[in-house]
């Protein structure tokens, strides 16, 4: 799986955790060489316990802080790239206090949290990182406190509650446990069927945009495999019960069957537009309109069309089913 994939779902991931805990502005540009802060967090000035059910995620939040995510462990390199980046937003945030005659404390100047799938000793020690079991996470390394970084070893994190919402982003078997209790979760929030869908576009974008050839990304499926059936047998079922409350409210046994069907039709358009969405974008009205025609197809033709998706272009979907649809 390429680094950009992983970026871009580890921005969304974090952003809807996040958001309603405060401002998530994500790929911010800092400085005159323009580098990109992957998520940048600022807490509502009130206290709330809002972000207690993030556990170790929410603590992390409770101040502001950048988030940079790895799905590869982290290099000296990368460490340094991304402090570079953090000194520069430290320095943006400073020059806007002044001109605003407004003073900004150290306290209040973003901290770093880089997390990397795991991290080596040789990482650990060069940076003279330290953890603090007292108040801090097994997993959790902190710089010298005047740097405001710290490294966090996903595959270290204890596994439970507390950490899950981290190790999510984690590798391997980490990764997959944590997936796997994300997905048995019962609702825990509005939230977790927007982060149940997070997972299961990543997986079917996957899918649809690579060429599965290599180890590592018929792995990273299998993780999300959980939270995409989840997520699919959470939408079919909702379209049911929109289909079965139709067919009540006609008071007829042929108009709760009607109901049924539409509901189980409405449960597939969902998941036709979302593969769609995940091959080309964002629908637009041209893709939109041929959502029907291709509904229309026999069950198998339409199954087998869909996993082929990757191998077909825009425009010849628009060729073959684009009349159909007007």
């Amino acid at each position: 799986m390429t680094r950009q994939s992983h970026d871009q779902l580890a921005k969304q991931y974090l952003q809807e955790l996040l958001a309603n805990l405060g401002s998530v502005p994500t790929s911010y540009n800092v400085a005159s060489e323009v580098r990109q802060v992957d998520v940048w967090f600022v807490p509502t000035p009130a206290a709330s316990p809002a972000g207690e059910w993030l556990g170790l995620l929410g603590k992390m939040a409770s101040q502001a802080c950048i988030f940079e995510p790895f799905r590869n462990p982290a290099t000296p390199t990368e460490v340094r790239n991304c402090q570079l980046k953090l000194y520069s937003l430290h320095g943006d945030l400073l020059r806007l206090a002044r001109r605003d005659n407004s003073s900004l404390a150290a306290v209040e100047l973003p901290f770093l949290w880089i997390l990397s799938p795991s991290c080596s000793a040789r990482l650990i020690n060069g940076f003279g990182a330290k953890e603090d079991l007292q108040n801090w996470s097994k997993g959790v390394y902190f710089l010298p406190n005047l740097q405001k970084t710290a490294l966090v070893a996903i595959n270290q994190l204890p596994v439970n509650p507390n950490t899950l919402w981290l190790r999510v982003l984690g590798r391997g078997a980490t990764q997959e446990q944590a997936v796997a209790e994300l997905a048995a979760l019962p609702d825990v929030n509005s939230q977790h069927r927007q982060l149940l869908e997070i997972l299961a576009n990543w997986r079917i974008n996957l899918e649809i945009n690579q060429n599965i050839n290599n180890d590592e990304d018929k792995e990273l499926i299998m993780n999300l495999s959980p939270a995409y059936l989840r997520w699919r047998e959470e939408t079919l079922q909702e379209g049911r019960q929109e289909g079965r409350q139709e067919g009540r409210q006609e008071g007829r046994q042929e108009g709760r069957e009607e109901g049924r069907e539409e509901g189980n039709l409405e449960g597939q358009r969902l998941i036709v537009a979302s593969l769609l969405s995940g091959r080309f974008g964002a629908l637009d009205e041209e893709l939109s309109r041929i959502i029907t025609p291709l509904m229309q197809l026999p069950a198998t033709e339409r199954t087998q069309l869909l996993l082929n998706l990757s191998n077909l272009s825009r425009s010849e979907l628009l060729a073959r089913f684009g009349e159909a649809s007007n």
